[in-house]
């Protein structure tokens, strides 16, 4: 099962389609369509609705914080994945169909609890799909397979990003789709309904583009029985905690990697709900920034995959932070009518088009900044750990690798929350998440990589 360049096998692409089916979720779910139709049209008071959206955000990362190492452990002690990752699966799909419900004046704990479910569901695959990566793939080609099978993730993500644009979202005054036609199935955008369907969309897809992965990827061997795994599981993270304290390297990794990933997962969580209520995006609009984003995340990826094989993960990570912190920084500093903090003014000279406003093409310049570096940080990270580890303890690993991407989630949109109502400027709250990518940057500079004690600081 092992790669070499230029060359991967079946089985390994069909772990990588695990991202292909996926991402549409984080895609057209999570960032770009549903969550800035929750806070723009859902409700009547979007600022209450964005500390809603923060809310369920929050919610999801406590427990995923809390049970997504203990799950990775049992994962290594009863070999196989694949069950698990079916299981999650269901609750996945049944939770995002039940998104159609959503309409204008729906019940939002109803949502934010549907929300809730379906990205602990999401999260708990990927811990034990990435902890089958080591046994794949080889130590020399793990970045280079995990940008790739990143981008396939932007790239399927992209393709649901564009359809529902192109053919299902359209504008609530014309009730045309940006191609001039009328919404297909006979979609009512003044309902929502371009919106919530691309719930049931994101189901159907992950439901399909799954099955490769099943088909052809061997899994481990079966090993425990459930209730002898959970048992030896247990005590197997409770040794791996305590491990950990001399394992300095990969701890300091871990807690790196906790704190900038919180202002990553701010990032893709509020980007697109903060532009949507600064600048009134619609469905169109805000399906149009996220295509572009994904076009630039896609190219992103590729050219991070070389960077990963010839300079190492490290390098990939702390480039792509410094080009967030750039781009987060920009965002904070724009208004509906400048830039730099009203450094450079930018006057509203017209409203008619596609972001018309100056203002609005500087927000979307910051965003390419975003697709440039959120893919790469996320899946050098990843390979940064499979670098790290020894084969028989990957899922107890990728399993607190989980948690150090959520155990301080919560802080993140939680001080947007906290910032949000305290000052009334989603601005000032979107500036907290700085906080966080700074701060993980500066600790992943003194941690050696790989993240063994015995390599070399690089």
């Amino acid at each position: 099962m092992k790669t070499s360049h230029g060359t991967i096998d079946r089985g390994v692409r069909g772990w990588m389609f695990f991202d292909w089916a996926a991402q549409p979720f984080f895609t057209v779910v999570t960032t770009f369509i549903f969550g800035p139709y929750f806070v723009s049209r859902m409700t009547d008071d979007p600022v209450s609705a964005q500390t809603a959206w923060s809310n369920a955000a929050t919610i999801s990362g406590i427990i995923i914080a809390i049970l997504a190492p203990i799950l990775g452990s049992i994962a290594d002690e009863s070999g196989s994945r694949k069950p698990w990752i079916a299981f999650f699966a269901l609750i996945k799909i049944a939770c995002l169909a039940l998104l159609w419900t959503a309409a204008p004046g729906s019940p939002v704990a109803f949502v934010m609890l549907l929300m809730i479910l379906a990205s602990i569901a999401a999260e708990f695959s990927i811990v034990f799909n990435d902890s089958m990566m080591p046994r794949l793939v080889s130590q020399q080609d793990v970045g280079r397979v995990s940008n790739i099978a990143w981008g396939m993730g932007y790239m399927g993500g992209m393709i649901v990003l564009i359809f529902v644009v192109l053919f299902l979202a359209g504008n609530p005054t014309t009730g045309k789709t940006l191609i001039g036609l009328d919404p297909l199935f006979g979609l009512d955008p003044v309902a929502g309904e371009d919106a919530r369907i691309t719930g049931p969309i994101s189901a159907v897809w992950y439901l399909i583009f799954i099955l490769p992965m099943f088909f052809f990827t061997p899994d481990a061997a079966k090993g425990k029985a459930l209730g002898a795994a959970v048992r030896s599981g247990l005590r197997e993270i409770r040794s791996t905690l305590v491990e950990l304290r001399h394992r300095s390297n990969i701890l300091r990794f871990l807690i790196a990697r906790m704190i900038y990933q919180d202002g990553v997962n701010g990032l893709l969580v509020l980007g697109g709900v903060f532009a949507a209520a600064m600048f009134g995006w619609s469905t169109m609009e805000i399906g149009i920034y996220g295509i572009i984003l994904n076009i630039v995340a896609i190219f992103g990826c590729l050219v991070a995959g070389r960077v990963d094989r010839a300079l190492g993960s490290k390098v990939v990570v702390m480039v792509s932070l410094g080009l967030l912190i750039v781009a987060t920084f920009g965002i904070i500093s724009t208004g509906v009518d400048f830039t730099l903090f009203g450094l450079l003014s930018l006057p509203i000279t017209g409203t008619d088009g596609l972001f018309a406003t100056p203002a609005e093409k500087a927000y979307v310049l910051y965003g390419l900044l975003i697709g440039m570096s959120f893919g790469p940080v996320q899946a050098s990270s990843r390979s940064y750990l499979a670098r790290s580890v020894e084969l028989h303890e990957a899922g107890r690993y990728f399993g607190i690798y989980s948690l150090s991407g959520r155990a301080t989630s919560f802080l993140a949109t939680l001080s947007f929350s906290v910032v949000t109502a305290w000052s009334g400027s989603p601005r000032a709250g979107m500036a907290t998440l700085l906080v966080f990518l700074i701060g993980g940057l500066v600790l992943l500079l003194r941690t050696n990589y790989p993240a063994t004690d015995h390599g070399k600081t690089s």
